[in-house]
């Protein structure tokens, strides 16, 4: 009897894993079916995140990671490690560019590495629509970690918090003002605060700024961090008060080139999983993660059922209206879920 390609991905064979991954992110009906038969297996990887501004090393901080946890201390299993890589989108072709693969040659032929790149194609937040697919597809397919790197646009990529476990971001000096890097919620999605290139002039300076930022955002006694707002532990609904409440975000200097202080932030990362789990951070964080997807995924289908529902030539008149100025832009929405007046 054949093995079907669910069972495939399940046994972890390569072939069928890239074929799934393309299915997934081409969010065919083949590749949404096997994702209906692969998410009981999944829930066992550990997300970890990489974001933060374009030059600050990304790409070469995930190859080291990777490459690190799988060269442990003598006598320790390795962990198998998926990566998934989010590279800006060609205008020409709409594909990835692909810059992350050619920075991670040093993983090339290691059985228990997996790299994969995807194109943003045009997604705010930096992650693509399907890369929470893909994270499932490698979660089911056995990798004990799956490092997700985002585009690398700046202040707005927050997403990837409700996506992944641990948040790492990532800064550098000499790029300007290090406290308008972290403008915008950037700041406040940071499980961990990395400062590549620390052998760099200013990594001091930059280290010396997030500590004391940090300084400022932590929060008084009895006040907790829910859903990334501060509330008073007498507001956080019942069981939501601990996860957050002693985890205090380490700001540690890599040089991502050398692979120094690689080995303390995967000391951080295991801390950081090590006390979601014993305080119950961890399944919070799979219900927000789970919920935030669920309601993607309804935001994508509404939109499709409605794009369906309305002949073309309707939804060219009322942008003719608005163009025109014969109804605003609120307007013309209204009219168009409503139908009224078409």
């Amino acid at each position: 009897m054949p093995v079907t390609r669910t069972q495939a991905v399940l046994n972890g064979e390569r072939l069928a894993l890239t074929r799934t991954l393309s299915q997934v992110e081409n969010n065919t009906p083949e590749g949404n079916q096997i994702l209906e038969e692969l998410f009981p297996h999944t829930g066992n990887a550990h997300l970890i995140g990489v974001t933060g501004a374009p030059g600050t090393g990304k790409s070469t901080l995930v190859n080291q990671l990777a490459f690190d946890y799988r060269h442990p201390p003598e006598g320790t299993k390795p962990p198998t490690v998926a990566i998934v890589a989010i590279d800006p989108s060609s205008p020409f072709s709409g594909g990835a560019l692909l810059g992350d693969r050619v920075r991670m040659q040093d993983l090339a032929g290691d059985p228990g590495v997996f790299v994969r790149s995807m194109a943003s194609r045009g997604s705010l937040g930096g992650l693509a629509s399907t890369t929470a697919g893909l994270v499932q597809v490698f979660d089911a397919a056995g990798f004990d970690i799956i490092l997700i790197e985002t585009v690398g646009a700046g202040q707005a990529e927050v997403e990837i918090a409700s996506l992944a476990h641990t948040t790492i971001v990532v800064e550098a000096p000499g790029l300007g003002d290090e406290i308008q890097t972290f403008k915008a919620g950037i700041l406040e999605i940071a499980d961990i605060l990395v400062v590549n290139k620390a052998d760099k002039p200013g990594a001091d300076n930059a280290l010396r700024a997030l500590r004391n930022m940090l300084s400022l955002t932590q929060p008084e006694k009895n006040v907790v961090m829910h859903h990334g707002k501060m509330m008073s532990t007498e507001e956080a609904p019942a069981g939501d008060a601990e996860p957050d409440q002693e985890w205090v975000p380490p700001v540690l200097p890599t040089t991502a080139t050398t692979g120094d202080g690689v080995a303390e932030l995967i000391e951080q990362i295991a801390a950081h999983q090590q006390h979601l789990k014993t305080s119950g951070g961890w399944i919070l964080r799979e219900q927000a993660r789970l919920k935030n997807e669920v309601g993607n995924l309804l935001q994508e289908a509404l939109h499709q059922r409605w794009n369906s529902s309305i002949p073309p030539a309707d939804y060219e008149k009322v942008l003719d209206q608005v163009v025109s100025r014969q109804i605003s832009p609120r307007r013309a929405v209204d009219k168009l879920i409503k139908g009224a007046g078409l």
